[in-house]
């Protein structure tokens, strides 16, 4: 086993230092420190939109064992789930230098080193994990040598314009066509969609929706704080008055919230892993979800034509609404898994059924 060529260490903003050694590519970096508590599935992860500004911690001990896949090149691509790596750095207990698994075309590190994204092995992720559950998730940075970073907070900055299309892109081909409204959209939403038969068309996070032609909109997942993308908000307000059917998920569901006239607010340190079971309010059935989210939705904030629809087994917090009326809903958790369970795929099929 090679040795990594440089200490590193991890700085959190209230002054913690976490030693340990690089691997990966090389730079100083700084955004909010997070965990996942996901076994499997940092491919998957770590090509999330929704982790841009992000450094992200994953809890389970040995990382990178089944290496990366191979790299198609198209956004359909069921190995990632966009075109490259989003998280800002990456910080593991022990990664794997010497994958074992018949897909596999690269070691983590190796993948990390091409994307030029650090990181930091031999960390006690599981003191590190109990601080942030502790103090919640904070500012940090990811130092080497004589390298060094100012502390950045990427809340205030709007992510969701960095990590969505650039204009229109066509998917699949079908009857209906349903419109996602790219916040940084994973790209098993798109593929969630077109494997029902459905035409798609990918817009970017500002794009003039509500005067699209077509049978259902889709608001997707992204990164930050939902309040920053004001523009997109305002564009949905517009939809909603056109009582097209609307699907928000993740941000989208905050964004939907926000559309609809309720409040969001930022959790102590997020939902970020495969297992955060949600209740379907009114009954005692309870899925088992993949989620990745800072933020929920006040739902005491929700107009009275509003419903809570989900709500998180855990905590108690938000987890979907719904019109009592019209086509609109939103979920905060994530129906196309991957990585994850996939308890909650139904709702693709009745959005697609809503859309006529």
């Amino acid at each position: 086993m090679r040795e990594p060529e440089m200490d590193g260490r991890l700085v959190l903003e209230e002054g913690s230092v976490f030693p340990g050694k690089a691997f990966g590519g090389r730079g100083a970096v700084a955004g909010e420190v997070v965990f996942n508590t996901g076994m499997v599935g940092y491919p998957e992860c770590l090509t999330d939109p929704s982790y841009a500004g992000q450094i992200l911690v994953l809890t389970y001990p040995l990382v990178g064992n089944y290496g990366v896949p191979p790299d198609k090149g198209a956004r359909l691509n069921p190995s990632f789930e966009s075109e490259r790596i989003h998280v800002s750095g990456l910080v593991v207990m022990e990664a794997c230098e010497e994958p074992s698994h018949w897909s596999s075309s690269a070691s983590l590190g190796d993948w990390l080193q091409a994307q030029k994204v650090p990181g930091l092995a031999g960390v006690d992720t599981r003191a590190l994990t109990q601080k942030l559950r502790t103090s919640g998730s904070m500012l940090g940075k990811l130092e080497y040598g004589e390298e060094e970073a100012d502390f950045r907070d990427p809340n205030r900055e709007n992510l969701v314009a960095n990590v969505s299309v650039a204009g229109p892109m066509d998917y699949g081909r079908g009857a209906k066509r349903v419109v996602v409204v790219d916040c940084g959209c994973k790209d098993n939403i798109i593929r969630s969609l077109v494997r029902r038969g459905v035409a798609v068309t990918a817009v970017p996070w500002d794009w003039p929706v509500e005067e699209e032609r077509c049978h259902g909109v889709v608001l997707s997942n992204g990164p930050g704080d939902p309040r920053v993308c004001a523009a997109t908000v305002e564009r949905v307000c517009r939809l909603l008055a056109r009582e097209i059917p609307v699907f928000g998920i993740c941000l989208g569901h905050q964004i939907l919230a926000l559309a609809a006239g309720a409040e969001t607010y930022k959790l102590a340190y997020g939902h970020r892993g495969q297992n955060q079971p949600c209740v379907l309010r009114g009954t005692k059935r309870c899925f088992i979800t993949s989620q990745n989210h800072g933020y929920a939705v006040d739902e005491d904030t929700l107009p009275a034509d509003w419903l809570p629809w989900f709500s998180n087994a855990n905590d108690g917090t938000n987890e979907g609404i719904r019109h009592r009326s019209k086509p609109f809903r939103g979920i905060q958790f994530h129906p196309e898994a991957s990585p994850g369970p996939f308890d909650t795929e139904f709702l693709f099929d009745e959005f697609v059924r809503m859309c006529g």
